[in-house]
Parts: C-alpha cells; structure tokens; sequence
C-alpha cells in the first residue's frame, strides 16, 4: 500500500532542528524521496547541510517563496512537513496556501485560529496536529472519549501530575494540559499550574528513571488518581525515549495526505486522529 505513494516526495522544512532530523531519517528509512530542500533564517542561506545522509541546501526567507514554486513546478505531488520555530507557523502556513502546496503542520504555537482560517479560505490540503505520536493520540482519545462517555465519575478524587521533559522545554507539556483538561471533566479538581515539572537532569535520571542517553530527548508523564478515603487509586503513565514516535507518525500522516490529496478528496484539513480512524499507517 505504501509504494502507490511514493510517487509524492517531501520537502522538510526546519530540517536541521531535532524533530526535522528524525523526521529525515524516518522518511529515508520508509524509502520515500527527499527534495534536497529546506528554509531558514539568514545565517544558514546558501549553506549545505547533511541530514540523514542527504546534502540538504539551505534557503532563506527572501528566497523561499521563489524556490518553493520552483519546485512544486518540478514535484507536482509536493508534501512540506513543517517542523520550524512558533513563530514562524503563521507565516509559513501562509506561504503554503499561497503557493498551493499540501503540508504537515507539526510545529506548536503561533496564532491557531488564524491558521486553521488560512487553510480553510485556500483549499490547501494539509494534516495539522501539535502532537504526532500515533499511540500517544489514542491515548488522548481515549481519554476524550471516556469524560464524554462519563463526565463527573472521578468526582472527589485528587490528582497529581508529574511530567519531565528535556532541559530545554521551559513550558508544561501540551498533552499534560489535554489530559487533565479531561480530568476535569471526570470529576477532578485540578489546575495547569499544579503540575510538577522536572526539568533538572540529575532529578531526571534518578528520581524519574530517565536513561542518561535520553535527558536531551524525552517525555514522561505521570497521572495519579487517589479515592478521598485513600482506599481506591489508578496510575496512567506514559513514558517516550528519543523523537522517533513522532518522526514515524509524521511519515503516516504525510502519506494520509498524500492519499488524499491524489483522490481529491472533499475535506481539506485533517489531524492525527483522522490517520488513525483511517488505520493509515504501517
């Protein structure tokens, strides 16, 4: 089922950030075409970088809109995933819709709504989703579906959060803030601000059970449920080493597109949780 779609290469912009390197190397690994191509600020314009054994040139923002219709000129079944920076989301989605080329919107932040309304006027087809990891948004939906199915049934329980991310992240987890969102709903009092966050290293490996080789690179959470007797408790916990969860969803949800995109599809704009409902993955 794959090959039918190989014929759409992909171009990945932000490809020397850490989620673009892994997503690289996923699309090599899966045997789909690399555009040797990739956008970002002035100080890496005209440099050549290697990235999963591909020479990748690199272009700046004065260029991009010239050379990214260049090359939908010459891959008229173009997909761009888009692992950048915030605040460049808006802008490029822009970009995106004004050359008409199909994309895969992984990188948080930016301004949302004014996103999703880009999209919407131009007809583009693109997967947009803050979160990638294919199991990890079964998790959240199953998680959705249990506070719509039983709102309230954890009324009384408290709640710890525990989450640990690399050094970097200085902002609580997004899929944190999804699942407790949900908790509320069951029943639970609890806010954002209340979740502990690890960000020390040494705290990390060994209070957390973090692998050293993974304190650069990593998200584990922890939610904690307690009976107000203390007699009844569940632990949910999901733990991810490296980035290739979501580097391996981001290759599923680039060829989800590309399906729809070659059928002409009627809807435009998708997310994880219609490539899953699709079993569109390997």
């Amino acid at each position: 089922m794959l090959e039918v779609f190989l014929v759409s290469p992909y171009l990945v912009n932000g490809c020397t950030g850490k989620m673009g390197k892994a997503v690289v190397e996923a699309v090599v690994s899966a045997g789909i075409h690399i555009v040797p191509v990739s956008f970002g600020g002035l100080k890496n314009a005209g440099k050549t970088v290697q990235v999963g054994g591909k020479d990748i040139q690199m272009y700046g923002p004065y260029e991009r809109e010239r050379i990214l219709a260049s090359i939908l000129n010459d891959y008229p079944n173009l997909i761009v995933v888009d692992y950048t920076v915030p605040a460049a989301v808006n802008d490029n989605v822009e970009l995106y819709c004004k050359i008409g080329v199909p994309f895969v919107m992984g990188t948080t932040g930016g301004d949302r709504n004014r996103l999703y309304k880009t999209v919407e006027s131009s007809k583009v087809y693109a997967v947009i989703s803050p979160q990638m990891g294919k199991q990890l948004v079964a998790f959240l939906a199953t998680m959705e579906n249990m506070a719509e199915q039983f709102p309230g049934v954890f009324s009384g329980y408290t709640l710890q959060v525990m989450e640990s991310h690399q050094a970097g992240k200085l902002d609580t987890s997004g899929t944190a803030k999804a699942v407790i969102s949900y908790f509320q709903k069951l029943g639970v009092s609890f806010e954002v601000d209340q979740v502990k966050k690890i960000r020390d290293p040494k705290q990390q490996n060994e209070m957390v059970g973090v692998p050293k080789e993974y304190l650069s690179g990593h998200a584990f959470h922890m939610y904690h449920l307690e009976s107000p007797d203390k007699t009844v408790s569940f632990e949910f916990q999901h733990n991810v080493c490296g980035r290739s969860i979501y580097a391996e969803g981001t290759v599923d949800a680039a060829i989800f597109l590309a399906k729809k995109v070659q059928s002409k599809a009627d809807k435009f704009i998708y997310n994880m949780i219609d490539v899953l409902r699709e079993g569109a993955m390997r």
